[in-house]
């Protein structure tokens, strides 16, 4: 499916969008001791994601680099694809969507919400802030997935940001939510309208981190717009390309803490063979019972070095998800 405007409102929504909203990169600092870092870590400029801020006032550029199809679902041929709700492959290189399925539907995100979390952190705050952790940023839903910061704790935005991205920490989304904008619900309302600024019309978002409610949805293409400008980040880039990463902080006692976070990605723990012909930069999973398991994923190609965001939402198993994951990568990549 080429990246046409077949689907011409979205397409518009897109051009909309440009008039309210420019592409920009944050100038973060650099981290040391990144883990598996990736060789070149660029900006989406480099990457062919998006314009040059220089370019992107000018709204005719708003579709381009973008992939907007159609809605039919693609011929999965071979490949099973029943194991998934909603699925897709974006040659960013090329400006294909290589494959679709159900790419408009509405589905439950779970924590790859934290990839608009993690976008609005880089664009609003600055690595090094320092935050101390409130009672109510502490406090997460039963069953939440945690970093592991205690109230009291004093941290920088850049370690909330590996506890989110890396341990998709529920309680680092919502100490990024307060820091940025007073509250988990403020911060609600901030995501859903960046959301709308980028063309991601069809999402709604309820809390930072994604534990599932009836409100909080998105649809795969939604998440590629979403991620694919939070690929414009090259501290996001080196966040999720990190294996494990060790942090130090002080507790509400003043003494020192160290952790280390380790990715939940299969691909990046060595849990799951990579696709043949294929590098995995990074991306970001999601789990819960009515979302099913997810994952946004980055990837180079290594002959040709194509960049590929491939998406899968509510496949039935995790092993099921990085199966279709490969599988798709290896037919659909072109």
């Amino acid at each position: 499916m080429k990246c046409t405007n077949k689907l011409r409102l979205k397409f518009y929504t897109l051009l909309i969008a440009g008039t309210v909203t420019t592409l920009s990169v944050t100038g973060c600092s650099n981290m040391k001791n990144v883990s598996d870092a990736y060789q070149a870590y660029q900006t989406s400029v480099s990457y062919g994601l998006a314009s040059s801020p220089a370019d992107s006032a000018d709204v005719s550029l708003m579709g381009e680099g973008l992939c907007v199809g159609g809605t039919s679902n693609t011929d999965s041929g071979s490949v099973k694809t029943d194991t998934a709700k909603a699925a897709a492959v974006f040659n960013t290189s090329t400006q294909k969507i290589t494959f679709s399925k159900n790419i408009y539907q509405r589905v439950y995100p779970a924590s790859t919400t934290k990839c608009l979390t993690a976008y609005l952190a880089l664009k609003y705050g600055n690595l090094d802030d320092k935050i101390t952790v409130s009672s109510t940023a502490a406090a997460v839903p039963a069953g939440s997935s945690i970093a592991g910061f205690k109230i009291g704790d004093r941290i920088t935005l850049r370690t909330a940001l590996y506890g989110l991205l890396l341990m998709s920490g529920n309680d680092a989304a919502n100490i990024i939510a307060e820091h940025i904008s007073g509250s988990t619900s403020k911060f609600a309302v901030m995501m859903n309208q960046e959301a709308q600024k980028i063309g991601a019309t069809d999402s709604h978002f309820v809390n930072p981190h994604g534990f599932p409610t009836a409100n909080h949805y998105t649809t795969v293409y939604d998440m590629y717009l979403i991620f694919n400008k939070a690929l414009s980040s090259p501290e996001f880039v080196r966040i999720i390309n990190t294996k494990a990463q060790t942090v130090t902080y002080q507790n509400a006692a003043g003494k020192k803490v160290t952790a280390t976070f380790r990715n939940t990605n299969w691909y990046k723990t060595g849990q799951a063979a990579s696709p043949a012909g294929y590098t995995i930069i990074g991306g970001k999973t999601g789990s819960s019972d009515s979302s099913g398991y997810c994952l946004v994923l980055y990837s180079q190609k290594e002959q040709g070095d194509d960049r590929m965001i491939s998406i899968i939402m509510k496949s039935d198993t995790k092993e099921n998800l990085y199966r279709l994951m490969n599988a798709l990568l290896t037919g659909f990549s072109n």
